[in-house]
Formats: structure tokens, C-alpha cells, sequence
């Protein structure tokens, strides 16, 4: 009966399951800090009119790509181009008019010189002519200001970009002192991200404030851009400027992140995230799943020489990228951290089968394809 009941034990005794497990070894971690960020161009220029008139032609579209100097709205010429003809003629008669006061004061001179009349009567037609002369530069002027009245019914683009909304079409009144601009123009050629760094984050930049601000920018790594969709901007970009000012209402300040934008892929109003890297030498990266929580503490299975599982509470950095932690205290080199099983197979003081992770993972890649 004993031999049969030991039998029995052995035969009810299950064997030590297999499970993945990971060798703590000190890496290299680079884990981001992301913010919420708005995207401008480079200039964003409000297209408005220098005179008043209805528009008689829109030459470009919504979203096109021009040309700095290329013409974009043509506002009514008309009233302009006679303004232009009139102090043409202005200038014409006021020319005339020199002419024949200049013909009179040298006949004039000439009969002073023979002492045939006055100096004062000789006086008299030298300042006719000096303000014959002075109307003719007051004419010259008003055709120059006409000229260039005339000039601003062609609105041109004031630098290459893309045209924004155009709310005025023709027939539409234009005018200098309208609250709408006729349209934008974006020059997109490189973006500007726009967001926050909070006083703490200006403080961890500038180690507590004892490096200068400038030098902090010019040792910080080159940021990445995530998209509103969560793709992530093939194109680095790097923070030009911080401002000066932190807003008492949000205690943070501005920062200013340059993107080149040689596809035009980006546009002024887009949204994403700045993620700014952080790096950490030999740093403990253990897997997000081969944690468990007890009252907010985190905790592992770590294996001791007998292959068994042992509870071990740890510390994590706050900053993770979803799947991994960056250990702080709790683990060293050369532990043995189970991964698989975690809240479902896994209990303290079991003895288990480890299987190496980074190998089964290997294995299975090799199977799938």
C-alpha cells in the first residue's frame, strides 16, 4: 500500500512549467518627453489691399503654391488709371509752364545785365520761374503717388508659399481697413512647432540653473514630430528658441521647434507632439508586462538560484515609452526577471522552467516567417 500511494504523489506532482524570463543587464535608454504643439510657417502673411475697390480678378486658388511677386488679386483699375492720367497732365502743363518762365527770366537777366530794367523787375521772373519749378515737382509727386496707387490694384505675393483661405472673390469690395484679409501666404518651406516647457522642465534643462539657458539650447538632441494621425514626421527638427517670459497664468514658457518641410507635407495650423528624447547610461530596462502592482507598488518575480520565484518590490522612473520601465531601485545586473505569466500562472516561491526571452522571441519571429 505505501509503494502504491508513493506512486501516486509522483505521478499527481506536475512538472516545473516553462516560462520567459529576462537577464537584467545596464543599457542605454531613450525614452521621450512629448508635448502638444501647434505648427506655423515660417511666415504667415495676411494678404490686405493698400487701396479701395471691388475686385475684378482672382488669379490664384485655395492652396497653391506661388511665387513671390506673382500677382494674386487685380482690385478695379479704372478710377486709379485715370488719377494716373490726370497728374500726367499735370505734369505736362506744369513742365510748359517752367519752360516759358524760364524763357523770361533769362530775357529778363539779359535786359538787367544792359541796365535796361530794374534788378527788381528782373527779381520778379526768376521767382516765377523758381515756383514754376516747384509746381512742376508737386505734379511730378502727385504722378508718382498715383503710379504707385495704381501699382497696389495688382496684389502680388510678398514671398513664395501657399495661398490660405480666400473669403473675398470678385465682384467683392477690398479694402485697406477691412478686419479680413484677402487671403494668407504661408511660407512652409520649414515649420515652426510651437509649445510649452514648464519651470521645472527650464530647470532640469539648465542643471538647476547653472548652465546658461543659450548653451542648454545649443546641447539639446534633435526632437521628432508625431502627427495628429500618430505617424511620426520622417524629418528632425531642433529647438531654435525659448522665451524669455514664463506666463504666470500657465507657469510655463514658449518654445519654438524648427522642422524642414521639403515635401510641403506640413501645413500652418497642424497639430502633434515635440518629443524631446531623454538618454540614460547603463540604465535597468526591464518589460512594462513583467510588473504587478501591489497598493501602488510595483513589484517583480525575480528567480534565485533554485530557480524560484521571489517577490521583489521595485522603483521606476515616471517617464516610460508604454511598454518598457527604467528601473531605479529594486533590481542589479545579472537578475533574473520572469516575464510570461504575470498575474495569471506566476506565484511566489514556485519553481519554474526559464526560457530565455530575447531567444524564444527569436525562434518565433524565425517560425512566423
Amino acid at each position: 500500500l505505501g509503494s502504491c500511494s508513493g506512486k501516486q504523489d509522483a505521478m499527481q506532482q506536475a512538472p516545473a512549467p516553462s516560462l520567459q524570463v529576462v537577464t537584467v543587464e545596464p543599457a542605454t535608454s531613450e525614452l521621450y518627453k512629448s508635448y502638444p504643439a501647434t505648427l506655423k510657417g515660417k511666415t504667415d502673411i495676411e494678404i490686405r489691399p493698400q487701396v479701395s475697390g471691388f475686385i475684378t480678378k482672382v488669379h490664384v486658388d485655395e492652396g497653391q503654391r506661388v511665387r513671390k511677386g506673382q500677382p494674386l488679386f487685380t482690385i478695379d483699375q479704372v478710377q486709379y488709371q485715370a488719377a494716373v492720367d490726370q497728374a500726367q497732365a499735370s505734369v505736362n502743363a506744369a513742365r510748359t509752364a517752367v519752360a516759358n518762365a524760364k524763357i523770361q527770366a533769362d530775357n529778363s537777366r539779359q535786359l538787367y545785365e544792359r541796365n535796361i530794367i530794374s534788378e527788381n523787375a528782373w527779381q520778379v521772373t526768376d521767382n516765377q520761374l523758381r515756383s514754376a519749378q516747384a509746381q512742376l515737382a508737386q505734379a511730378q509727386a502727385a504722378l508718382t503717388s498715383a503710379k504707385k496707387n495704381m501699382s497696389y490694384t495688382v496684389v502680388t505675393a510678398p514671398s513664395d508659399g501657399v495661398v490660405g483661405t480666400i473669403p473675398s472673390r470678385e465682384g467683392s469690395l477690398a479694402s485697406p481697413s477691412s478686419m479680413t484679409p484677402l487671403t494668407t501666404i504661408s511660407d512652409n518651406s520649414e515649420m515652426y512647432a510651437y509649445f510649452s516647457l514648464t519651470e521645472k522642465d527650464l530647470l532640469e534643462m539648465t542643471d538647476g540653473g547653472s548652465k546658461p539657458l543659450a548653451e542648454a539650447l545649443k546641447d539639446m538632441p534633435a526632437v521628432k514630430l508625431s502627427l495628429a494621425n500618430g505617424t511620426e514626421y520622417p524629418v528632425e527638427g531642433k529647438v531654435a528658441t525659448i522665451s524669455g517670459v514664463i506666463d504666470n497664468s500657465t507657469g510655463s514658457a514658449s518654445v519654438r521647434a524648427l522642422f524642414d518641410n521639403p515635401s510641403g507635407m506640413l501645413r500652418s495650423g497642424n497639430t502633434g507632439q515635440v518629443n524631446i528624447p531623454v538618454k540614460q547610461d547603463s540604465a535597468i530596462v526591464i518589460p512594462q508586462k513583467a510588473t504587478f502592482e501591489i497598493q501602488d507598488l510595483k513589484y517583480v518575480f525575480v528567480l534565485n538560484d533554485s530557480n524560484k520565484t521571489v517577490t521583489t518590490p521595485i522603483e521606476i522612473q515616471a517617464l516610460n515609452d508604454g511598454k518598457n520601465y527604467v528601473v531605479t531601485s529594486g533590481l542589479k545586473a545579472g537578475d533574473r526577471v520572469v516575464t510570461e505569466g504575470i498575474g495569471t500562472t506566476v506565484r511566489a516561491g514556485m519553481e519554474i522552467n526559464p526560457v530565455d526571452a530575447a531567444a524564444a522571441q527569436t525562434q518565433a519571429a524565425a517560425q512566423a516567417k
